[in-house]
C-alpha cells in the first residue's frame, strides 16, 4: 500500500508559518541594513542618501580594521584550540582507557548551558587584580611575580579575554565530535587495529579522516561564531581598554546605539555580514580540498 501524500497546501501550510518568521526576522532585517547603510541617519526624520560614501569610510576606518583584526584573532585561536582541543577530548572519551565518560561529557558541556553574559561576569571576579581568583591563587602558590592587570594591560588584554570563549564553546564541538566518532562503523577500527594501526596512529590516519566532514561543520560553526562575538567583551572590557579588544559587533553596537549614526552603523553590519560569509566560504573550500587528499 503506497503512503498517503498531502497535498501541495497543506505542505504550503505547514511552511507557511516558518517561512513568515524566516523572512520578518532574517531576510528582513538584512535589506532594511543595507537601505540604511547608503544613507546618513540618526534615527530622526532627516534621511541623507549617500550612496556608497559609507562603504569607502568603512574601508579607511582605523578602528575598525582593529576590530576585524580582533575578530580573525577570535576565530583562529577557536579554531585551534577549541576545534583542535575538542578532537583530542573526543578521541579520549571514545577510548576503552577513559572511565566515568558520562561525567566527563556532562563537565565539558556545562559551560555551553550556561549564558555569554553569565561566563563573562563570572571570568571578571576571576580575573579581578585585588581580588580574583586567579592572582589569589598565583600568590598562594608563590608566584606574585606573574600577577598582572589581567582586563586593563593592553599587551594582554586580548589573550584574557580570548580564554573564556574559547573555554566556554569546547563542550559544544565535543558533543559534536563524540557523535560522529560513535558513527563509524566498529569493523573499521578492527580492520586498522589488525594492521597495527593503534592510539595516536589510528586517531590520526582512521578516527580524523572519518569524521572530516563534522570537522568542516565545527570550524565553519567556531569562524561564524567568533565573527559576531559581543556579550563577552562586552561585559569583560566593553572592548577596552581604548580599543584593544574592540570587536566588529561591539563597534556596530556602539555607532548605532550610543553615538546614534545609525546608517554607519547599518554599514558596519553589513560588513560583519559580507566578511563573515567570506571566511565560511574560505573555511568550507579549505576543508574541502583537505577532504580531497584522504579520497
Amino acid at each position: 500500500m503506497s503512503p498517503v501524500r498531502p497535498k501541495r497546501i497543506v505542505l504550503l501550510m505547514y511552511l507557511l508559518p516558518a517561512t513568515v518568521l524566516f523572512f520578518t526576522f532574517a531576510i528582513f532585517p538584512v535589506f532594511t541594513a543595507i537601505y540604511y547603510s547608503l544613507h546618513d541617519w540618526s534615527g530622526g526624520a532627516t534621511m541623507t542618501f549617500l550612496g556608497l560614501d559609507n562603504y569607502t569610510r568603512l574601508f579607511q576606518d582605523r578602528i575598525f580594521r582593529e576590530a576585524l583584526v580582533n575578530n580573525l584573532t577570535l576565530a583562529i585561536a577557536a579554531v585551534v584550540f577549541q576545534v583542535g582541543t575538542a578532537l583530542v577530548i573526543s578521541s579520549l572519551i571514545c577510548s576503552k582507557m577513559l572511565k566515568f565518560k558520562k561525567f566527563h561529557r556532562f563537565a565539558m558541556f556545562m559551560p555551553v548551558i550556561l549564558a555569554p553574559v553569565v561566563v563573562g561576569f563570572m571570568w571578571r571576579i576571576i580575573y579581578n587584580q585585588d581580588h580574583g581568583l586567579l592572582n589569589f591563587f598565583l600568590t598562594s602558590i608563590g608566584l606574585e611575580s606573574w600577577i598582572r592587570p589581567w582586563l586593563d594591560d593592553i599587551n594582554i588584554v586580548m589573550t584574557s579575554v580570548t580564554v573564556p570563549i574559547v573555554w566556554q564553546w569546547i563542550g559544544l564541538y565535543v558533543v559534536i565530535f563524540v557523535t560522529a566518532m560513535k558513527n563509524i562503523p566498529e569493523e573499521i577500527f578492527e580492520a586498522a587495529e589488525l594492521d597495527g594501526a593503534t592510539g595516536l596512529r589510528k586517531a590520526l590516519h582512521v578516527t580524523y579522516p572519518m569524521i572530516l566532514d563534522t570537522t568542516r561543520i565545527g570550524v565553519i560553526l567556531a569562524v561564524s561564531g567568533c565573527m559576531r562575538i559581543f556579550e563577552h567583551v562586552f561585559v569583560l572590557t566593553g572592548g577596552g581598554p581604548g580599543n584593544a579588544t574592540m570587536v566588529m559587533a561591539m563597534y556596530a553596537y556602539r555607532t548605532s546605539f550610543i553615538t546614534w549614526r545609525i546608517g554607519y552603523g547599518s554599514t558596519i553590519s553589513v560588513g560583519i555580514l559580507f566578511i563573515s560569509l567570506t571566511l565560511v566560504l574560505i573555511s568550507n573550500f579549505i576543508a574541502g580540498r583537505m577532504k580531497k587528499r584522504y579520497e
